[in-house]
């Protein structure tokens, strides 16, 4: 909720008045090192989890991806994301959004098929930050090909996802493609499809 440096003195005074965090307390409190981009402190409450046996907790281990993927360290990211005994969709979105965020858009794309070669099903969040990557290496091909798996499914009306596949074929210089989505998601327009086009 936005006081990350308030949760953290709380989580300082918690521990010397020997209340024993739960896993509630270590998500709540790995967000906010990932809202400061507290990678020391995160560290530390990594450690801490790992003390308290929640490192193969599936949601504590989203919150460590997530964690580490917005204080700019993709490695342990993924370093985490690997340990996760269990993986769920959110895990892979947080994984991928780690790489995109860092600048490792082709490592993002390449963990984007392993993800559906496991089986796991994309959700809107998927498409969007897997077509920001596409976007963001220029790569239409491989935007061109996940535009196509959204044919036919819920998500291609989804006013986000039919923004965010305008952006990408804009990213990639293909303005008469973008211009074409664009005009077939005439309901669904709002003003981020408009600032897109």
């Amino acid at each position: 909720n936005g006081h990350g440096k308030e949760a953290l003195q709380l989580f300082g005074q918690m521990q010397l008045k020997g209340v024993v965090p739960n896993k509630i307390t270590f998500i709540s409190i790995l967000d906010a090192c990932a809202i400061l981009a507290a990678v020391v402190e995160g560290m530390e409450i990594h450690a801490n989890v790992i003390d308290r046996g929640y490192e193969t907790d599936l949601v504590v281990g989203n919150a460590l991806v997530n964690m580490y993927g917005k204080c700019g360290s993709p490695e342990d990211a993924r370093e985490s994301f690997d340990k996760m005994p269990q993986r769920n969709v959110v895990s892979w979105n947080a994984m991928i959004a780690a790489y995109i965020e860092n600048g490792y858009c082709k490592e993002a794309l390449e963990l984007h098929r392993q993800m559906l070669l496991e089986g796991m099903i994309p959700t809107d969040i998927t498409f969007v930050t897997i077509l920001n990557a596409c976007g963001s290496l220029g790569s239409f091909e491989a935007g061109k090909l996940i535009h196509a798996s959204l044919v036919g499914s819920p998500l291609e009306s989804n006013a986000v996802v039919t923004t965010a596949v305008v952006q990408m074929y804009s990213k990639c210089g293909r303005l008469e493609d973008a211009r074409t989505m664009f005009d077939k998601t005439h309901r669904q327009r709002n003003v981020v499809s408009w600032t897109a086009m």
